[in-house]
């Protein structure tokens, strides 16, 4: 069973619809609050060769992407460390709050603990006005879809092609263009960071229209010889950009470089220059 298996087990026990965003979403005043939380372990998230400040940014980054695929506006975050080395946490930590600082959130708080394997929880909040709130669902036939920036450079890097590995090692959440897109009246948006295919069989999955790409169209790795950039932007997971579908005439949208890739269409289906679209991408997986 992998991950999204186990995210509609746990539908059956809270409501389903608390599942379809990348964030919970809570009343807050006048605002609306929303909250992620993601795990990070050194075995299977940190990729051989990062450093502490490295593993520190990720663990934030990975959090705020969250939020800013809400339209929302960082604010704080909460760093739980399951500590394998105690000389560690001093980069950790100041990663974290470098990640923050440069995001426009703020680390607050969080635990410690030991641990045999180097494990990160980062739990981000974030506020926004409930006409700005932007949620997987909401995207209508005659939508454009689009991307906030190049995709498939932090597979890329996984892969050999070295001069990706900031991109890999340093991801940048997309804060301020998910708060301009909120604002602007994208009609749907999420976060990327398991791969395109992936992502478009989730919006699939809580709309009621599908989703057609051109992959003339995408942003691709550069560096990279043009079929496998293609497969990379496809399917590779690691990327923070956002992936959104708006009305034709909203974009541009100033402040946001995008990439249009494709149109939102009335067949429930994902399709890929006309062809159906292979289901996969970054998937935690369990056997036994």
């Amino acid at each position: 069973m992998d991950e999204r298996g186990l995210h509609r087990l746990i539908g059956t026990i809270i409501d389903p619809e608390r599942l379809e965003d990348d964030c919970a979403v809570i009343p807050c005043g006048d605002l609306l609050m929303v909250a992620s939380t993601d795990m990070l372990h050194e075995t299977t998230d940190f990729p051989a060769g990062m450093t502490d400040w490295q593993v520190g940014w990720m663990a934030v980054a990975v959090t705020l992407s969250d939020v800013a695929s809400m339209g929302a506006a960082p604010g704080q975050v909460l760093l739980a460390v399951g500590l394998d080395e105690p000389e560690r946490l001093a980069g950790i930590m100041v990663g974290a709050r470098d990640c923050c600082v440069a995001s426009g959130a703020e680390l607050v708080g969080g635990d410690l603990d030991a641990h045999r394997e180097l494990t990160l929880v980062s739990t981000g909040l974030g506020t926004v006005a409930p006409e700005h709130l932007v949620r997987r669902r909401g995207a209508r036939p005659g939508d454009v879809i689009a991307v906030t920036g190049p995709l498939g450079e932090a597979e890329a890097a996984l892969v050999g092609y070295d001069h990706h590995r900031k991109e890999l090692l340093e991801p940048q959440p997309r804060v301020a263009e998910g708060e301009i897109l909120g604002r602007a009246g994208v009609s749907a948006m999420m976060d990327i960071s398991d791969g395109l295919a992936l992502s478009l069989y989730d919006l699939l999955a809580v709309n009621d229209c599908g989703f057609s790409v051109d992959t003339a169209r995408l942003p691709l790795p550069a560096g990279v010889p043009e079929d496998e950039a293609r497969e990379l932007a496809l399917y590779g997971g690691g990327d923070f950009e956002l992936l959104f579908s708006a009305p034709p005439a909203l974009l541009p949208v100033p402040g946001v470089e995008a990439y249009v890739i494709g149109e939102v269409i009335p067949e429930r289906v994902v399709l890929v220059d006309g062809e159906p679209l292979a289901r996969r991408g970054y998937l935690h997986e369990w056997s036994g």
